[in-house]
């Protein structure tokens, strides 16, 4: 990871975009893994991967997210300008407009059925934007999109290793379920991290949706993940409606949601923050699919 600070942004700015020096530099409280995140006055945000394997978002994001914005009915980051790599920082970083709300919780959001019905709008609107021309599933966005064998081997040792703590006979069942289709349809626009830390709530309903560095085109079930981290059983059926997918894409979704609180609990440090809610995500999945 690279040490991004706050020297080193204003560094960034005042080198760079001098008619900028002026305004005031801050850290934004959730700023994210895959980048680091500072208001830049009261308008504008800074944009910096915090390594390389990141970098490729940048412009994936000046060259899609300009074509995605008025398709879309939600604000999504409307780039400003691209920053050059520097001997202090040696990687592409941008300028966005700002986006007023705050990162959704179960405390902010006025009503889950509601704000399942706007996110799944909103996901609508995506997929149905042209991706002849997209950015094909892979390494360039951790295969979001692609196929979610990909992540066979770390999947089956982690359902090995928290053997002692769930049935690996049914943790693989889920998996082994998730792996049995494969997307037939034309590719489709993902966002490619539906997660709390990338929507944006104002009054209590979804007013926004930021980054878009793991965009890609594909198998949209990986989009669908929020359905069993974030949602409640009511609130889950009504998004994955509104969706309107079938239960192949169901099943694959659940497993990208699996695979992704597996390695979250085991790969982080037991109690940490991470894991307490790879823990809760698991047990969520668990009931849900037991319910069926």
């Amino acid at each position: 990871m690279i040490e991004i600070t706050n020297k080193l942004v204003r560094q960034l700015i005042d080198s760079q975009f001098p008619k900028w020096k002026d305004l005031t530099i801050t850290p934004v409280e959730k700023s994210g893994h895959d980048n680091r995140t500072y208001r830049l006055g009261d308008e504008m945000t800074i944009r910096l991967p915090s390594h390389e394997r990141y970098a490729s978002a940048v412009e994936k994001e000046l060259k899609w997210l300009p074509v995605f914005q008025p398709q879309l009915s939600l604000p999504i980051p409307a780039p400003i300008a691209k920053g050059e790599p520097s001997d202090e920082y040696p990687l592409p970083w941008s300028i966005n407009q700002w986006i007023a709300g705050e990162t959704v919780s179960h405390t902010n959001v006025l009503d889950l059925s509601v704000f399942a019905e706007d996110l799944a709008t909103f996901l609508r609107e995506l997929e149905a934007i042209d991706a002849s021309h997209g950015i094909p599933a892979g390494i360039q966005n951790f295969h979001r999109g692609g196929n979610l064998a990909v992540y066979y081997t770390d999947t089956r040792s982690v359902i090995e290793k928290v053997s002692g703590h769930y049935d690996p006979k049914l943790m693989t069942e889920i998996w082994e379920l998730a792996l049995a289709t494969k997307y037939q349809a034309s590719p489709l626009w993902l966002h490619g991290d539906v997660a709390v830390g990338n929507l944006l709530v104002q009054d209590g309903r979804l007013c926004g949706v930021i980054d878009f560095g793991t965009m890609g085109v594909g198998d949209p079930s990986s989009d669908l993940v929020i359905a069993w981290n974030f949602f409640d059983d009511i609130s889950r059926e009504i998004f994955l409606s509104c969706m309107n997918v079938d239960q192949d894409t169901v099943d694959r979704a659940r497993g990208w949601a699996l695979w992704k609180a597996l390695i979250s609990y085991d790969w982080n440090e037991q109690g940490s923050e991470a894991s307490n809610w790879g823990k809760r995500v698991i047990d969520v999945i668990i009931r849900d699919y037991t319910s069926l």
